[in-house]
């Protein structure tokens, strides 16, 4: 089974230049997540699967509260926090961080991570 958290908007220091590091920016955070669903569907009871809502609060606990110098590193400790859950059994991460250049929308790194 596939779950998505999608378009996680937070605001974190993240940068390398001095001028980043003085005010949060916005950082759009993606999660698809793999695990075996069937136990879950069988008895529609949320100990038998992912819970995306604390997923969801370690990720703003951990992005709003920490200062990066990169967005690769914001996907890394992301995933980290994803892959923790035992059910997991795959996971993808996109970090974007909008604005970050001139005539873009966005930069944006994606990682993987397999048990």
């Amino acid at each position: 089974m596939i779950l998505r958290i999608e378009n996680i908007k937070l605001r974190t220091i993240v940068g390398i230049y001095e001028w980043e590091k003085k005010s949060k920016q916005d950082v759009i955070i993606n999660v698809e997540l793999e695990f075996d669903g069937a136990a879950a569907i069988k008895s529609d009871n949320i100990k038998d699967s992912v819970n995306y809502k604390t997923i969801n609060k370690q990720i703003i606990t951990l992005v709003e509260n920490t200062d990066f110098d990169l967005i690769e590193k914001i996907a890394g400790d992301v995933l980290e926090i994803v892959m923790k859950d035992t059910k997991v059994q795959k996971a993808t991460v996109k970090v974007d961080k909008p604005g970050a250049l001139r005539f873009t929308d966005s930069v944006s790194v994606e990682l993987s991570g397999t048990k």
